[in-house]
């Protein structure tokens, strides 16, 4: 292994052309970069210098090495440079849990604008349901989560974990449009005893949130179609096959031929981002900004709404977990 150290002073030489001047800008004596060097060449196994006068000249392996050093002292600036600035810039890895209609509507716009404000900033993301991600973000394997929290089985997030509600939305059954139940102004969930549904694979909440409303009702769900995208429902949808309990947002993605009508009692879903405080990084507060305002971009506002406008949040970092907004349910909206 090679010594950082001694690299920066096979450096200093070849910059500055003797040992006395390279030892004087590295603040040592001649005789200590003397050495630095000798135990450089025993590392490398390589002649470094020879004689020139009263002074030393590099060998070939000498000049190649130095190449390789002076590479490794700039990369090792620059590291520095962006260490002492992380308390400021936004730079470096944002890594982002989210649910599959969240990337959908939400992330494109957002990080379009973050990476062009900050073009250091390297955001990733990864799709998966709420299950699997919380712990993700538990473990720091995740910044920050976009996430769904249905009115009929609100979800309670653990301590230390903050969440700000971003768009709330009303659900709709999606219905053939030559359904006998289509003219409805509004449909009771309690009437759906022996229709056919698509669904979300178990364990993700919008599957959780039908079969619990139904059954809530007295209806056990006929669940034939496991589908994990709302668009894909849809076109079951259309052909006659199915009904399927959608957010809102996914109403513009269905094919012609689906009636979409409110719930009785209602349904609300809110898509939330969570994050942890004590571990927030410029980073994710650049994220958390960008969010805030792109629920203005989403369209239609009778398809989803964003949520009321939170006060500002304090600037520290290292706000107590115990600030953490837990998902709280909401008032139901009125049937439409």
């Amino acid at each position: 292994m090679i010594n950082l150290e001694r690299l920066r002073a096979l450096a200093a030489v070849d910059t500055h052309g003797s040992i006395a001047r390279a030892a004087q800008a590295l603040h040592i004596t001649p005789s200590g970069m003397s050495q630095q060097l000798s135990k450089l060449e025993r590392e490398c196994g390589h002649r470094l210098t020879e004689p020139e006068g009263r002074s030393v000249r590099l060998t070939h392996a000498g000049r190649v090495l130095a190449e390789h050093a002076a590479a490794v002292m700039s990369q090792l600036a620059a590291a520095e440079d962006d260490l002492a600035a992380l308390n400021d810039e936004v730079l470096g890895p944002l890594r982002i849990g989210a649910i599959g209609s969240a990337i959908r509507t939400l992330l494109p716009a957002t990080l379009a604008t973050l990476t062009t404000r900050h073009p250091r900033l390297t955001p990733t993301v990864r799709d998966g349901e709420v299950a699997e991600l919380l712990p993700a973000l538990l473990r720091g394997d995740l910044d920050l989560l976009l996430i769904e929290n249905w009115s009929n089985r609100p979800r309670h997030l653990p301590e230390g974990v903050a969440v700000r509600t971003l768009v709330t939305e009303a659900a709709r059954v999606a219905l053939h449009e030559a359904h006998p139940f289509g003219d409805r102004p509004a449909l009771r969930l309690a009437d759906l005893d022996g229709l056919p549904w698509a669904a979300c694979p178990p364990g993700a909440e919008p599957h959780e949130a039908l079969v619990q409303a139904l059954r809530t009702c007295g209806v056990e769900p006929d669940l034939r179609y496991s589908v994990s995208d709302h668009a894909t429902q849809l076109t079951l949808v259309a052909a006659g096959l199915t009904a399927a309990l959608v957010p809102a947002t996914a109403c513009r993605q269905a094919p012609p031929g689906v009636r979409f009508l409110p719930t009785d009692p209602p349904l609300r879903r809110d898509v939330q981002v969570a994050w942890r405080p004590r571990t927030e990084t410029p980073p994710v507060r650049a994220c958390l900004d960008a969010l805030t305002h792109a629920p203005a971009r989403l369209g239609d506002p009778d398809l989803g709404h964003p949520a009321p406008a939170e006060p500002p949040r304090p600037e520290s970092a290292t706000e107590p977990a115990e600030s953490a907004e837990p998902a709280q349910p909401a008032e139901p909206a009125e049937p439409a």
